[in-house]
């Protein structure tokens, strides 16, 4: 790709010959002058020499050649090779104190490699990058690609050999043992080979295999199957401490090698290579299977109570008839009581009464079928279902679950889950023991007291051991889920208080400086209550010109907001989308598909989830074009493999198991986009936008596991799919959720986690935004909250001070109560620190808001929610205020529209529903859509630009076409039909090479560490 062009300051600082520099340089002439020169400039900015005249930007040869006083041109005069330029080299080298790398040097980088980098940085990309910044700080001139890639790999072993050896000497020799035979077998388990030289696809052995497979739908059976799963890999008796000192990308990277190695595969590994290999798969299963279980448990306990409610209803249902009008009922029996005090009820109250003595019969069989009895009812037929069926896999998930909780006011319900295992086999006995102690906790009162207790045969207040079961069982799921009690061995249901950074107290002043918040807690609250002042002092000054703005006392709502007037139409759009069509005709999706991998170089950096692999570059191009393809369109790699391009399923699977997986197809996404942001025209599309729109899709999806939920508003099973787009049609980011996540948490995650080069400081949001914990948090986090707000009539506005009810008179009806600025105050420091866990990804964000939203008494959730407020109000007053705003968020929002309905035409398969119960496919189908719109955005934007780059195009646009020209269209593409694939032949583009994303200066010698 191309770069982007210096600018004066770039080349001022970095091609300016300084005066010990132009010393060097007087003894020579013309072309050799020039190039001298130049190769010293580039020299003292890359650490290295250019590999050739396409390195050296034109700028810069014109910018040194003004100086030297030699034209620009002569540099095509300077000799490349040959003794003139090793002179040139060596005299540079000599100046800088640089040298060349000698077998010594490469053996000594690589030695640093391994032992500093390569064991904690497994990405070659990234090892080679650490690579050249050494080579700088020891100032030794960098070796050829080829070497370093040589370097590189040497380092990348070593530290391997070296850390397997370390990992698989802290397992007892019964447990290497135990692992050993996970993959043990002969030649008559070993299917034939695939691609690369070893069996794949094969299921293995029966406990490596049950131990991968992923769970089912919620059920008693998924429950005791994942019971086993957890038994089994437990059965290894991994030490907890096993991988405490390895890098956690590191060790998911040896899971992911493991779970798609084959058996044979991995029996060809040295010993301390396959050992710990499989001991980081056991290692990472055994937590994801805990917590597995900790969501079996929470679904099961709400199933049992949501279907016993369900049945006692569609019992109750034939004999109910609601009763309509009953406060007019009791007005008539009072009044008629009160007037024929006397009289007998049959000849006074039921005449009163419109049906007479049926109506007041059916009054009193509503309230006994909706009140208590109801309720006791369905405690009943609860029981009965826990009893019956459910209570074997509950039971059993006591004994290999450990519960704690770091909070004493919890601890009874612990303490009654012990007893409820201790007396788990008791037999038919239907109370309690009289001498046991029965801890008493919360979930035991209210509608379950008179259940919970019964006086037996001798009078005596006693326990009844099922239903205290079940009681406990509820109220473990309500904590659970406010993770007040957590489980031993998991991860998503882990303490929360490993969520929080565990050095923040030792990095509070850098901390504090990344969130760009003051260290004392007055000056933010000084800053925020100033931002409200000013608001509702504009709004209620401008309140009586903004002609589309009411507030007043009504039963409505106080505030009368007037939809904004129509935005003029674009009228030459449809003009510019037809002459695309002209130019290039029907273009198949997938040419748009490989035009921009090709475009991008997104392909390049791809490799084996094992390391190895023997598939040329442009084979496994191919390949993985066509796997996007299938995954994104929804048809399938069967599908796809049917098209004319000369590869099978089986080949196609295979890149799919050992090549594409999460990370690297959220890397081409995240490539095309930054592509996409460098390719665009500022005079067409103007400068970047730091505004995204975000919301989510359902999708219909198979329902045989735990992720698929039923979503009641789409009325059906599936998922949640979580975009957020930039204004001009871009998605930057995707993600899968059920349908019962927190919209507000994945909104903030993809807002700070897009990987792109975009810096995001706006986001739209639907009217799920409008979350009063979402406007705090994004407070915290530094990016503003622009929502929708739903049911505006109803918003209030909190006042900023105490004392001055006569402040703001316009805006009095909509006034409600001031800020609490001193629980503010009091919790600032820990606010910080959980947004300091967001940042820093030791938790995410749906956990802090897990912890937060349904325990709404803990005080920083209740600080946080202050905030919120104060900065709600502060949007609401300037969403009141200003027009242009509304218009915006409108537009922000009609992007994400734009945006559903190119994902409805690209993912046309299997009628848009994810036909997997495997959550990592869901995931896969997700990404691929991301990288189709991406790709189908990236090269509309290189079409228009040719187009609209011609005086005749651009000079019909009119303002509003400006306004609504967008890349997101597909009327001159074809998604569907038979994939045929030839990397041979282009889109004609006027714009071959587009430019990347440039780096930094010195992009290629910083370390990893170092970039964000």
């Amino acid at each position: 790709m191309a770069r982007t062009p210096l600018d004066l300051d770039e080349l001022v600082e970095h091609w300016t010959l300084l005066k010990d520099e132009q010393g060097l340089v007087s003894g020579k002439r013309g072309a050799t002058r020039l190039g001298f020169a130049v190769l010293l400039k580039f020299y003292t900015q890359h650490g290295r020499f250019p590999r050739g005249r396409a390195e050296l930007p034109g700028e810069t040869v014109e910018f040194v050649a003004r100086q030297v006083q030699v034209p620009a041109s002569e540099l095509g005069f300077y000799e490349w090779t040959g003794r003139t330029v090793e002179y040139h080299r060596a005299q540079i080298r000599g100046h800088l104190g640089f040298r060349e790398c000698s077998v010594a040097d490469a053996e000594k980088l690589t030695a640093y490699l391994a032992e500093h980098v390569a064991h904690k940085e497994r990405r070659p990309e990234q090892v080679r990058v650490e690579l050249l910044a050494r080579c700088r700080v020891e100032s030794i001139e960098p070796p050829t690609p080829r070497r370093c890639d040589r370097i590189v790999a040497t380092a990348l072993r070593a530290a391997e050999e070296a850390l397997t050896v370390r990992i698989s000497s802290r397992l007892t020799a019964e447990s290497v043992e135990r692992i050993t035979a996970l993959v043990a077998g002969g030649a008559a388990q070993d299917d034939e080979a695939g691609p690369d030289g070893g069996i794949d696809g094969e299921d293995g052995p029966p406990v490596l295999g049950k131990i991968k497979e992923a769970p089912g739908n919620v059920s008693l059976e998924t429950m005791l199957t994942e019971i086993d799963k957890l038994l089994a890999v437990r059965a290894v008796a991994l030490p907890p401490d096993l991988f405490i000192d390895v890098a956690p990308k590191v060790v998911a990277g040896w899971r992911a090698r493991a779970a798609v190695e084959s058996p044979s595969h991995l029996r060809t590994h040295p010993v301390p290579l396959r050992v710990t290999l499989l001991a980081a798969l056991l290692y990472e299963r055994e937590r994801e299977i805990t917590d597995t279980l900790v969501e079996l448990l929470i679904s099961t306990v709400h199933r049992i109570g949501a279907r016993a409610e369900k049945k006692v209803t569609e019992q109750l249902v034939n004999a109910f008839k609601k009763v309509s009008g009953k406060e007019n009922i009791l007005f008539k029996l009072a009044e008629a009581s009160l007037g024929a005090p006397e009289g007998t009820v049959r000849q006074v109250v039921f005449p009163a009464v419109s049906g007479g003595e049926a109506t007041l019969r059916e009054l009193v069989h509503e309230f006994k079928t909706r009140g208590p009895v109801y309720r006791r009812t369905v405690q009943t037929t609860l029981k009965a279902s826990y009893t019956n069926h459910y209570r074997r896999g509950l039971i059993k998930l006591l004994d290999v679950l450990e519960f704690r909780s770091s909070n004493h006011a919890h601890r009874p319900v612990i303490e009654a889950l012990a007893l409820v295992a201790r007396y788990a086999s008791a037999g038919n006995t239907t109370y309690y023991p009289l001498g046991e102690t029965v801890p008493v906790h919360k979930a035991m009162g209210g509608d379950w007291a008179e259940v919970v207790h019964r006086t037996d045969q001798r009078g005596r207040r006693r326990v009844v051991r099922m239903v205290y079961e079940v009681v406990a069982f509820q109220a473990l799921r309500d904590q659970l889920k406010c993770k007040e009690i957590w489980v031993v061995g998991a991860d998503k249901w882990r303490n929360p208080d490993e969520d929080l950074p565990q050095d923040f107290e030792a990095r509070r002043a850098e901390n504090y400086r990344e969130l760009r918040k003051p260290l004392d807690a007055s000056v933010f609250i000084d800053e925020l209550r100033e931002q409200m002042t000013a608001e509702l002092t504009l709004l209620n000054d401008q309140l009586p010109k903004l002609s589309w703005l009411d507030i007043a006392e009504r039963k409505s709502g106080s505030i009368r907001l007037t939809a904004a007037e129509a935005q003029p139409e674009p009228r030459n759009l449809r003009r510019i989308k037809g002459e695309v069509q002209r130019r290039w005709g029907i273009v198949p999706l997938v040419d748009m598909l490989k035009e921009a991998g090709l475009r991008t170089g997104c392909l390049d950096a791809v490799t084996s989830v094992s390391g190895g692999g023997s598939l040329s570059a442009e084979v496994l191009a191919e390949r993985l074009l066509l796997v996007i393809y299938a995954y994104g369109t929804n048809t399938g790699i069967k599908a796809v493999a049917s098209g004319g391009h000369g590869h099978t399923e089986d080949e196609l699977r295979y890149v799919r198991r050992r090549y594409l997986s999460a990370e690297a197809a959220r890397a081409i996404a995240v490539q095309i986009a930054n592509a996409t942001f460098t390719a665009r025209s500022t005079e067409l599309w103007g400068q970047g936008s730091t505004a995204v729109a975000s919301d989510s899709t359902h999708v219909r999806a198979y329902d045989q596991n735990l992720f698929t939920e039923w979503h009641s508003r789409y009325g059906g099973r599936g998922v949640l799919i979580y975009w957020h787009v930039e204004k001009k049609s871009l998605a930057i980011h995707s993600q899968l959720i059920n349908c019962t996540a927190s919209e507000v948490a994945a909104m903030i995650e993809g807002a700070m986690r897009h990987g792109t080069t975009m810096d995001v400081e706006a986001n739209y949001t639907d009217s799920h935004g409008q979350s009063e914990i979402g406007f705090g948090i994004t407070r915290l986090l530094n990016f503003d909250l622009l929502p929708r707000i739903k049911r505006i009539n109803k918003v209030k506005l909190y006042r900023p001070v105490a004392g001055e009810p006569d402040a703001y008179p316009g805006l009095a009806p909509a006034l409600t109560r001031p800020i609490r600025w001193e629980l503010i105050a009091q919790q600032y420091d820990q606010m910080i620190k959980y947004a300091t866990a967001i940042r820093t990804r030791t938790a995410s964000t749906e956990a802090i808001l897990r912890r937060f939203t349904r325990n709404a008494s803990h005080p920083t959730y209740a600080a946080m929610l202050e905030v919120g407020r104060a900065q709600k109000t502060v949007f609401v007053a300037r969403y009141l205020r200003l027009r242009d705003l509304q218009r915006e968020v409108e537009e922000g929002l009609n992007v994400m529209e734009s945006s559903n309905g190119a994902n409805s035409v690209i993912a046309y398969g299997k009628g848009g529903e994810i036909a997997s119960n495997r959550r990592d496919e869901q995931e896969m189908f997700v990404l691929c859509l991301r990288i189709l719109q991406s790709a189908l955005v990236y090269v509309n934007t290189l079409m228009l630009q040719d187009v609209l780059g011609e005086p005749e195009w651009v000079d019909l646009l009119t303002p509003a076409d400006r306004r609504g020209l967008t890349p997101l269209f597909w009327s001159h593409v074809r998604p569907y039909g038979e994939v045929n694939l030839d990397m041979d032949s282009r889109l004609e583009l006027a714009a071959a090479q587009v430019p990347g994303p440039r780096a930094p200066a010195d992009a290629d010698e910083r370390p990893a560490t170092e970039k964000r």
